[in-house]
């Protein structure tokens, strides 16, 4: 088998598996709800059975040896559960105050604040490309929120307005987890996950109402589901794509999950969105593509006019001069935008 035909299987076999991780996402609204518990409990029980799940894994796969923690990495790693797991209680409380589509979509809007978290602790640059990006998204954000002023004086909307703050609580939630996780480097992302799940479990316990569990029965189904396909099988495929995918390819199918979440929505609960919420979609979904790939908003610039022939003599020595002084100019540039782009695909895969 040829180098090419191989990459190209390599390929569409990470493409197999983060179509797959993804509509195995788009399904976790259905689990949350349909196991009737409450947010925390939900929360609880998913750590525990999802640490279990990925520690037995992690253990048959032999990641524990060689595992490349460090003291500081723990630590880092542990601030990154910290945030990621209050992160899935305010997205769950979400879905009861305002619907599973209008959650995912608003949740969505992660990548921006991973950006201005990056300009406000890290001092990252944000272009003014990256600023219209995030102004786009910002029109789709309202348009699907459907949110106007009289909402905010009508009490009958409370709900629906807190569901909205706590999806977007949740969103941030995810990009400091997003931004704190990226820096624990040489370390295997499932290790990563197994610290922030287990860590989960005496974290939310105070949270949980235990005393609501007793009555569940068959709907202990789901909470397992949850903890074995949402977070075990969802991240090992996760993972297992990432490194096989260009940047561009995992950025595209990962809004495979709003997708399928929208359509269960639909499905099961035979809730759908107005026209204007539906106008506000392609407004997320392309500006957040437009931030990780990098697109430019507008015509680009005109190329500069070309340089004149090289004279003789003296002169054609000073400009073969010049041109040696700005090659590592050029050469540099080139450097950078390699540079970036892995950047961007540690962030893509990191993040989601």
């Amino acid at each position: 088998m040829s180098t090419e035909t191989r990459s190209a299987s390599t390929e569409l076999k990470g493409s197999i598996e983060l179509t797959a991780a993804m509509i195995l996402s788009g399904t976790l609204g259905i689990f949350v709800v349909e196991s009737g518990a409450s947010p925390f409990n939900v929360v609880f029980f998913r750590c525990l059975f999802g640490a279990a799940a990925l520690g037995l894994y992690c253990l048959v796969r032999g990641f524990f040896k060689n595992h490349g923690f460090t003291p500081k990495k723990v630590g880092l790693a542990a601030l990154g559960g910290v945030f990621i797991v209050f992160n899935w209680a305010f997205l769950f409380e979400s879905y009861e105050s305002t619907s599973i589509t209008v959650a995912t979509v608003v949740y969505h809007t992660q990548p921006f604040y991973v950006m201005l978290l990056g300009a406000v602790l890290f001092r990252d640059k944000i272009t003014a490309t990256k600023l219209g990006w995030l102004v786009v998204a910002f029109a789709g954000l309202v348009l699907v929120a459907g949110v106007s002023l009289s909402d905010f004086q009508d009490g009958d909307r409370s709900g629906y307005l807190a569901g909205l703050g706590l999806a977007l609580l949740a969103a941030v939630f995810y990009a400091l987890s997003t931004v704190i996780t990226k820096r624990v480097t040489g370390v295997k992302p499932h290790l990563v996950a197994l610290i922030q799940v287990v860590l989960g479990i005496p974290l939310l316990a105070p949270f949980a109402a235990f005393g609501e569990m007793g009555g569940m029965g068959a709907d202990w189904g789901w909470l397992i589901g949850l903890g074995l396909i949402h977070t075990c099988l969802m991240y090992v495929l996760m993972y297992s794509s990432y490194q096989k995918l260009p940047t561009a390819k995992i950025a595209v199918l990962a809004f495979v999950y709003p997708a399928v979440a929208m359509l269960c929505d639909w499905a099961v609960y035979g809730h759908s969105i107005t026209l204007l919420q539906a106008l506000g979609i392609p407004l997320i979904v392309g500006a957040s593509l437009g931030v990780n790939l990098g697109w430019r908003l507008g015509p680009r610039r005109a190329a500069a006019p070309a340089a004149p022939a090289a004279p003789s003599g003296e002169g054609a020595a000073a400009s073969q001069n010049d041109a040696s002084a700005s090659a590592p100019l050029r050469s540099g540039a080139r450097t950078t935008a390699g540079t970036t782009a892995a950047a961007d695909k540690i962030t893509i895969g990191e993040s989601r």
